[in-house]
């Protein structure tokens, strides 16, 4: 009588909990996960298969890579610059991005934020090659071929979105000489849109290089079309027909008050446009959004989500799919995407003042599933079912805030932190395990990002940025915005 051979499977991970996020939700209890090349095979509890190398991770919670659906390339190398002041910061974005950036300067960025990301357990990333709508490095395509090879390099996933800056054009940009003052050269919108289109053509393969690219373009309200209406609603159209010509991922930074509906009105909107930060929302705005499918991405830890509130409870409510990002790693925050969904669950439970809004699952799925569905790949990533990637992340639960082992879900968005992640799963391929990244040393990584860094300010005249303001202390930044303390005399 022939019986069916057991399998041998590549890799076999058994661990104390598998959160799955799997469409039933399943949280497997004494669970195993078997990996066979790049995707996972099987999953089950008990006693698990045979395979070809086995990690026993007892205490461990297992749960698919995070994903930060929104977040800004080159941002790594200048946290805190600006302390706090952002008209300073964007002195800074904009001096560095457009005018003394190199293509090195992208490839050591791209290092240590993808550094800081396998420590984390964010697998997956969206990274806009510059500091927003009006700085992006696209004048060639040297810059985002260096980011796309780090990623390449470090083993993860990012979605690098390029595209062109914001109207009037010719914008001012610099080539950096390696000494002194940058070359100073008009850039055109037409090249920016050639740049971005090769880049897609040379290097979009999220799911085999890893080096998945997109397009993004300026948030235009009704003034900026007010003002110059045909030739804003001319270059929209270049973009959204390449965009369809590509058949890649759109999106856009710094929604907010009707830019949304404006936005639809000018055809930027489908189930392919992930609209980051979104805050202020009218009527027209979330009418646009269920007309259209398109995501929005929530930053709650972002400058703009202290301006104002993106209504998140209120538009998963309307069927609007909401993912989470960190908006990168400064001025005042980082990749730690645990830190940004307690935040999330805080920033909307304290808006309403009710502790049961944004629940613990949901805000899980919002840094999973829900991202992987606003990039167009949650048939690939963002839940642990069989077929799917095996993109997985291992968190050491056997730790005093993380005890007792109960209530693995709340564990994970309350009390865990980017410090907890033990190992690193993408693709099948183990990138850290016992907290020591695989691919690449820590201690290059970060030596060449702060000789980098320094160069860079030392070239734009701008190490003044990179000293902390005389008034972090006491009252005197408060006084200096206008804030007032209740019952003061002039209130």
């Amino acid at each position: 009588m022939n019986s069916t051979p057991t399998p041998l499977y590549d890799l076999v991970i058994r661990c104390g909990t598998i959160i799955t996020i799997d469409p039933t939700r399943r949280v497997l209890e004494k669970g195993w996960l078997a990996i066979d090349g790049d995707r996972i095979a099987a999953l089950g509890q008990g006693a698990s298969p045979p395979a070809r190398q086995v990690l026993d991770k007892p205490h461990m919670i297992a749960l698919p890579g995070l994903i930060d659906a929104h977040a800004h390339a080159g941002h790594a190398l200048i946290r805190a610059a600006g302390d706090g002041d952002g008209d300073h910061w964007f002195d800074v974005c904009e001096a560095i991005y457009a005018r003394h950036s190199t293509p090195d300067f992208w490839h050591a960025e791209a290092h240590l934020a993808q550094l800081e990301r396998v420590l984390g357990g964010v697998t997956t990333a969206v990274a806009l090659l510059g500091g927003g709508a009006d700085v992006m490095r696209t004048d060639t395509p040297e810059s985002g071929a260096a980011h796309c090879r780090a990623t390449r390099e470090t083993g993860l996933r990012t979605m690098l979105a390029v595209g062109p800056s914001r109207h009037p054009f010719p914008r001012r940009y610099g080539r950096s000489t390696g000494k002194g003052d940058p070359q100073i050269f008009d850039l055109s919108f037409d090249t920016q849109l050639d740049v971005s289109a090769q880049l897609v053509r040379d290097h979009d393969d999220i799911l085999g290089r890893r080096t998945g690219v997109c397009l993004v373009a300026p948030v235009y309200t009704e003034d900026h079309l007010t003002q110059d209406g045909p030739i804003i609603r001319a270059l929209c159209d270049k973009v959204m027909a390449l965009r369809e010509s590509l058949g890649v991922i759109f999106m856009q930074d710094g929604h907010r008050a009707g830019s949304i509906a404006t936005a639809h009105a000018l055809g930027q909107l489908g189930p392919w446009a992930a609209l980051a930060h979104s805050v202020d929302l009218t009527p027209a705005d979330i009418d646009a959004l269920q007309q259209t499918g398109a995501s929005v991405v929530h930053n709650p830890s972002a400058i703009m989500s202290i301006l104002g509130r993106c209504p998140v409870p209120e538009l998963q409510q309307a069927g609007v799919n909401v993912a989470l990002g960190s908006d990168a790693a400064a001025p005042d925050r980082g990749y730690d995407m645990f830190r940004h969904m307690a935040q999330c669950m805080h920033y909307h439970r304290r808006h309403f003042r009710d502790p049961s809004v944004m629940p613990e699952g949901k805000t899980l799925e919002m840094a999973t599933i829900d991202a992987a569905r606003a990039l167009g790949l949650d048939h690939d990533i963002g839940s642990l079912e069989p077929g799917k990637k095996a993109d997985i992340i291992l968190v050491d639960g056997f730790k005093p805030h993380l005890y007792p082992p109960v209530m693995p879900v709340n564990r994970i968005t309350h009390f865990a932190t980017a410090a907890d992640v033990d190992t690193v799963i993408v693709d099948g391929v183990i990138l850290m395990q016992d907290r020591r990244p695989l691919r690449v040393s820590q201690s290059d990584v970060l030596d060449a990002a702060t000789q980098m860094a320094d160069r860079m300010f030392e070239q734009a005249g701008l190490t003044h940025h990179r000293r902390e303001a005389a008034d972090i202390w006491g009252n005197t930044r408060q006084a200096r915005s206008g804030f007032r303390p209740a019952g003061s005399a002039d209130q």
